[in-house]
């Protein structure tokens, strides 16, 4: 009996302890966690406003030293709009508001005397300063509501990435990049502020349990020091060659993710509607796809050797243009090499040579490499929305000139996000990675933890990926810029591309429009970071390694500065 009658006392013991822990538990969510929402409803009842306050998570950059800087939050100041029926003087109305709303006089005074209308709205986001002042002077027919906006500190950093929040219909929601992406997340319901305590909990609880999507804040891989300077290199460029459109991705080629990723032109997120082009929203380093030129030739060489169909000894006789299938394919300069090794292919970027190692492989062994192991013309599974996929059905095709355009980066049109997954591969051992731009999801319930896994597969041998790393880094040493773009202490490897951009007119290519593209991890056989670069029609220079070269070395000289990354040679 005493050994039933103790047991019983533990068993009552542990459950009061129990929901002791689920109180306090609770107290702390409404307290601490939710506390901001609750005097916002106080502060909001002075004057109602017109509609539901925004309320929504936060989304946050990580900076190098993991601290969290907020990139999206909520702004809490007014309103103010006018009731004609109550306005007295609408004179002294418009001299008291002159300095703060937008209208003119006329604008104005046809506002604040519309017959039949208690509700016209004369300007938003207001200073919370701002609108005391004015409650102050009680002036008749001024109508003073809470406000609450997204606010986006950095302005245009990362803009493409973030997206912004918008109305759709008669809520707002999550509009383009991140916001959209994750919105389920980030949105708030004003009824959960007055949710029944154990509903909410055991809901919670079963939600969690069959997978639905969690309420919580964002935290991003997108380093903030990083981005800016990806960004501010990327202005500088469109100033010096005025391409329609550049763009970069700064990755870690190890676990995918992002921490830089832009575009020029952009745009201000907290002045998203003053765009006139709604084509700026979008995001076209997932949402676009170009042919990449030359910077697949490191991709053509992995999987000749990967496969065994050439080593890095191998030589084959440049003629410097071969005709298949009718077709001619030639050298940039049209010139042959003679007998040459396959760095040079590499170091000199030859479309001959790229051909040679298509050739040497076949049909269906490149056609594996390329659609199974590095994956174009698939989506990545980045968390950004609208992703598309490559265009490669030429690599379906029986012509194998249709191959060995391919293996130099014409005939086949990939995303940059994309193209940097594959080319990651070289950078990391030979695996796969998924790109991500979200590092964790900060629940309301306290809990963090990643979204979701980012899976990695290993696609190319270690030692065939050492070998193109060691012959990507020969490139940078001697070939880009003739070695004046070599790192004493650091090694790196790199490689241009320079692509004809197809004429969807009259089919073929222009003669006169390229696409530049540059790529380079470092250090080399044990990689940190990988940059992309492109740009769409520069114009005034005709090759990659004249335009994107500079940009390309003043990032990789920042990042080894702001990380600190020891020499490794």
């Amino acid at each position: 009996m005493n050994r039933r009658f103790l047991g019983r006392v533990r068993m009552l013991t542990v459950c009061i302890i129990a929901i002791a822990l689920v109180i306090v538990g609770r107290l702390y969510v409404l307290q601490m966690m939710r506390g901001g929402s609750y005097a916002s409803k106080a502060d909001a009842q002075f004057v109602a406003p017109p509609s539901p306050l925004l309320d929504r998570g936060s989304i946050y950059f990580t900076d190098k030293d993991n601290a969290q800087i907020v990139a999206a939050t909520l702004k809490d100041g007014f309103s103010l709009a006018v009731n004609p029926s109550k306005v007295t003087n609408v004179e002294q109305l418009y001299a008291a508001l002159k300095n703060i709303i937008p209208q003119t006089h006329d604008e104005f005074v046809a506002k604040a005397t519309k017959q039949g209308s208690q509700y016209q709205l004369l300007a938003q986001h207001l200073d919370s300063s701002i609108g005391v002042a004015l409650e102050k002077q009680q002036l008749a027919g001024l109508t003073i509501s809470q406000d609450r906006w997204r606010l986006y500190p950095g302005d245009s950093l990362a803009a493409q990435e973030l997206g912004f929040v918008a109305y759709n219909g008669d809520g707002q929601e999550g509009r383009y990049g991140l916001e959209r992406q994750y919105n389920e997340t980030l949105e708030r319901n004003d009824s959960d502020l007055y949710a029944n305590f154990f509903v909410e909990l055991f809901g919670g609880v079963q939600s969690l349990i069959q997978g639905d999507p969690q309420q919580g804040d964002v935290i991003t891989t997108i380093e903030p020091s990083v981005q800016a300077e990806l960004e501010r290199q990327l202005v500088a460029y469109d100033q010096q060659w005025h391409p329609k459109l550049a763009g970069g991705i700064i990755m870690n080629p190890q676990d995918g993710e992002v921490y830089a990723m832009a575009v020029s032109p952009t745009f201000d997120l907290n002045s998203f509607n003053t765009q006139t082009d709604p084509l700026m929203y979008a995001n076209p380093m997932v949402q676009n796809v170009y042919e990449m030129g030359s910077i697949i030739k490191p991709l053509t060489m992995a999987a000749g050797i990967d496969s065994g169909a050439v080593t890095e000894a191998t030589t084959y006789n440049d003629t410097g243009c071969i005709t298949i299938d009718t077709k001619k394919i030639c050298n940039f300069d049209f010139k042959a090499r003679g007998v040459i090794p396959m760095q040079q292919i590499l170091s000199q970027s030859l479309n001959v040579g790229a051909s040679f190692v298509a050739t040497q492989m076949g049909s269906t062994t490149m056609r594996h490499y390329f659609l199974d192991e590095y994956q174009l013309g698939t989506k990545t599974g980045i968390d950004m929305p609208g992703e598309v996929h490559g265009i490669v059905d030429n690599l379906h095709s029986p012509r194998a000139v249709e191959y060995d355009t391919a293996s130099f980066g014409q005939g086949v049109a990939i995303t940059p996000v994309e193209t940097v997954r594959a080319l990651a591969t070289l950078a990391n051992g030979g695996y796969l990675v998924t790109p991500h731009l979200v590092r964790d999801i900060r629940y309301t319930t306290g809990v963090s933890s990643p979204p979701q896994a980012w899976p990695k597969v290993q696609v190319l041998k270690p030692d065939t990926t050492t070998t193109v790393s060691r012959m990507l880094t020969t490139v940078v040493d001697t070939a880009l810029a003739h070695g004046a773009d070599k790192l004493d202490h650091y090694s790196v490897a790199a490689k241009t591309g320079t692509a004809q951009i197809a004429n969807p007119a009259g089919g073929g290519y222009y003669t006169d429009k390229w696409l530049h593209s540059f790529v380079g991890y470092f250090p080399s056989y044990d990689a940190r970071f990988i940059v992309f670069l492109f740009a769409v029609e520069p114009v005034g220079a005709p090759y990659a390694s004249t335009t994107l070269a500079p940009p390309w070395h003043a990032l990789t000289q920042f990042l080894i500065n702001y990380y600190d990354v020891p020499p490794d040679r």
